[in-house]
């Protein structure tokens, strides 16, 4: 046989140097003779002889030799090619497959390639990654991945032995490299081999791949992500058509890592009754394993539930290679960790949470990402992903890199992946970690270890428009969820809309309420009265953008304590401080964070490799700071003043009574539902001496019922307080024409609440006689 291709180019194939392999392999058709017919070439590395085989005419075709021992040729004249198959001998065994290279997928586009180009393909997951598909009858994996300055790329797996000449991958505009390989599916481990032009090989996980292997391995598997059967309908319908920010949000932040742990010996169940291979982490408690998704689901979710959570907040999910890490250095950034299951379980979970009626927020770290070798960094043999200059790109600090926010394929890379985790596993918020690291070009860098913006300043355009297109994205396709951001400076309007210019989130934490309210509680309280602004600061700049109020875990690591034992004072004032602290926080303006373990007064940090300390419930102390939790978030739920109007024009749904009386460290304040259809009062005594006749100027005359008492005697308080509520007085005071004469408990936060039918009822009978209204013994 007379051959039609030149030992150059059967070369570029046989060292993987060829940026389009269907020009050489696969089937072609050339003249010979006057006529059009078929030649198929195949390079086999390992193969001793191939044969095309011709399953519907049952005939087989010899291949030849050609240039090198193992690439492949023969001519076949027939008018029509389709699905054929190679027997391949290799040793003593045969196999057949059919050719990757008979597949022309028009899986990825042009148009894609376009949107992509321009960073505006927001389901670039849905065509760059590993997907089961089927072309021509014969089901595969398409694979595509991103590597523009690669000089050639191959898809490794199980498949082909981890040999990157088997599966060289085709490029497309743009620096997109494709592939259709026939005859595998759902669960092949699977990595990208490439090569720069020097010649260096980088085994890379795919960047948009759905699943990884559990530590401390790092290939890709393929997955179907859209196998799975919600049953969260309901939920999703009227969350699509619900306001967040007048309802009331309570998070319980958890990592899954160290909430609780399973005993190794007890192997996890597969919804099918098959067994969950146990995977031993060393750090933990000898004999403990993680619990699944699933695991968690039975007992997280009935958990927050009792406690009155509406949202649990998860610290990343997304693969990340160290346990230790907490999630923050992520190499996945598309696929829900290993650790706990598949993504069909971790979809299990948010399915039972939203059945529950609880919402699910993930940690989302656009900010940076790690240098280990399977990931991002130096992606194709090029800084893609990061900046090239570590004055840009790299946080030393952390040893991590940094984005290039400018370059449209990576910004896409991470507008879509948020879009993912709303899109396929139906969360309803991302808090989005380190929002500061992002757009301020010298954070944590000494001068001269940063470069200024265009025009001359410290603000990271590119950063500051990237966030702007994801929660424009976010909210464009699914209204009503949460984009909360992690800023901890005066970056102005991050909770504002982007058509004012704002970066587009509707919520922020507010760093500077936490930092003023931990020292504040820090101190002895007889010091508190020389610091009332640290309490009262806070309502100066409400209402600039919309905040949550978080407790997290960053306060209870590192050295600085458990909750409990920041509070001043013997065991009873530590618990009573607690108390007031969380009142005040739960009755002030804003959303809600807690981090767990807080709910149990637990008295040593976070341990990220052990359980929370649950032996403490057996204590009545800690039992009754459980229930107290689950009594505020109660009140927190059932009371619109505390959570309709957090924000909105002017003070929103707050108002002062009395912020000056620093003497006896007391505050007080009205909530207001919106519209002022409601209101409650709320009084704070910060300091352990109880005051029995302090007055309280309110805008109503009536029954004021008290409803929340911080000092109750079922929290293991000291049980003080106002008989149930008290009549107001004729007496106008701090500018009400009404009070009432409160007995305040030490370290304790009332809240009281306008009684309307009682009040009716007593103004009704004493309409008929010129009468006072009746004192609270009456």
């Amino acid at each position: 046989m007379s051959t039609s291709i030149s030992p150059d180019q059967v070369d570029r194939i046989v060292w993987n140097q060829h940026h389009n392999p269907f020009e050489v392999l696969g089937p072609h058709q050339i003249e010979q003779d006057g006529k059009l017919i078929w030649v198929v070439r195949a390079y086999q590395p390992t193969a001793e002889a191939v044969w095309v085989l011709l399953p519907e005419q049952r005939q087989e075709y010899p291949m030849q030799s050609t240039h090198h021992p193992h690439f492949f040729e023969c001519t076949i004249d027939i008018p029509e090619l389709a699905n054929y198959q190679l027997r391949i001998k290799e040793g003593e065994h045969d196999r057949v497959i059919y050719d990757p290279y008979a597949f022309r997928s028009p899986w990825l586009t042009d148009f894609d390639i376009h949107l992509f180009a321009e960073g505006n393909h927001h389901r670039i997951y849905e065509k760059l990654g590993a997907h089961p598909t089927e072309l021509n009858g014969v089901k595969g994996v398409y694979f595509a991945v991103w590597a523009p300055n690669a000089r050639n790329v191959s898809v490794l797996g199980d498949f082909n032995s981890w040999d990157g000449r088997k599966h060289q991958m085709s490029k497309r505009d743009n620096g997109v490299w494709e592939l259709f390989i026939p005859d595998i599916g759902v669960g092949e481990h699977y990595k990208y081999e490439i090569k720069n032009w020097e010649g260096h090989i980088y085994e890379k996980s795919d960047p948009y791949g759905f699943q990884q292997e559990p530590r401390p391995k790092t290939a890709s598997i393929v997955a179907d992500l859209d196998s799975y059967t919600w049953n969260d309908q309901d939920w999703m319908e009227e969350r699509r058509h619900s306001d967040p920010l007048t309802k009331p949000i309570s998070v319980y932040e958890v990592h899954l890592g160290s909430w609780l742990h399973a005993s190794s010996s007890e192997p996890a169940k597969r919804p099918d009754g098959t067994e969950e291979p146990v995977v031993i982490v060393s750090e933990l408690k000898p004999g403990a394993r993680f619990l699944t998704y699933r695991e968690l689901a039975a007992k997280l979710i009935p958990y927050v539930k009792e406690l009155g959570f509406t949202h649990i907040e998860l610290l990343p999910v997304a693969e990340h290679p160290f346990d230790g890490s907490w999630g923050y250095q992520v190499t996945g950034y598309y696929a829900a960790t290993s650790r706990f299951g598949t993504p069909e379980d971790f979809m299990y979970f948010v399915d039972q949470c939203h059945q529950n009626g609880i919402g699910v927020i993930v940690d989302w770290v656009p900010g940076h990402f790690p240098k280990d070798g399977h990931g991002l960094a130096f992606f194709d043999g090029t800084h893609l992903y990061e900046h090239a200059d570590p004055r840009k790109g790299e946080h030393k600090e952390w040893g991590t890199l940094v984005f290039n926010y400018g370059r449209n394929e990576v910004r896409n890379f991470l507008v879509a992946n948020a879009l993912f985790w709303f899109d396929k596993f139906h969360i309803d918020g991302v808090r989005v970690d380190a929002v500061a690291s992002m757009i301020y070009l010298d954070y944590q860098r000494k001068p001269g270890e940063w470069v200024a913006n265009q025009y001359g300043g410290r603000e990271n355009i590119e950063a500051a428009d990237f966030l702007r297109q994801t929660n424009h994205v976010i909210f464009s396709y699914f209204p009503g969820v949460l984009s909360i951001a992690e800023e901890s400076t005066d970056w102005p309007m991050v909770s504002w809309p982007t058509y004012v210019g704002g970066l587009g989130f509707n919520l922020k934490w507010n760093m500077g309420w936490m930092h003023d309210m931990l020292d504040y509680f820090h101190m002895d309280p007889w010091f508190r009265q020389f610091h009332q602004n640290n309490v009262t600061f806070s309502m100066m700049y409400h209402h600039s953008e919309n905040f949550m109020l978080a407790l997290s875990h960053d306060e209870v690591v590192h050295g600085k304590s458990a909750m409990i034992g920041k509070m001043p004072g013997d065991e009873w004032q530590k618990y009573a401080n607690m108390r007031a602290l969380f009142t005040y926080m739960f009755c002030h303006p804003g959303k809600k964070t807690i981090f767990m373990s807080m709910e149990l007064g637990q008295w040593n940090e976070w341990n990220v490799w052990g359980d929370l300390e649950w032996h403490l419930l057996q204590y009545e102390p800690h039992q009754k700071f459980k229930y107290f939790f689950s009594q505020l978030n109660r009140l927190y739920r059932s009371e619109p003043a505390l959570y309709t109007w957090d924000f909105g024009g002017g003070q929103g749904g707050f108002e002062w009574i009395d912020c000056s009386d620093n003497r006896h460290s007391v505050v007080s304040f009205i909530r207001w539902a919106k519209e002022y259809e409601d209101f409650v009062i709320v009084v704070c005594n910060f300091t352990p001496q109880p005051h029995s006749h302090y007055r309280v100027g309110v805008p109503f005359k009536g029954f004021y019922k008290e409803i929340f008492n911080s000092d109750a005697r079922e929290f293991n308080g000291s049980n003080m307080g106002n008989l149930g509520g008290k009549w107001t007085d004729d007496w106008a005071c701090q500018n009400r024409p009404y009070s009432v004469d409160l007995c305040l408990p030490p370290l304790g936060v009332l809240v009281l609440k306008l009684d309307k039918v009682k009040t009716e009822e007593a103004l009704e009978k004493a309409s008929d006689r010129p009468a006072e209204l009746p004192d609270a013994e009456g």
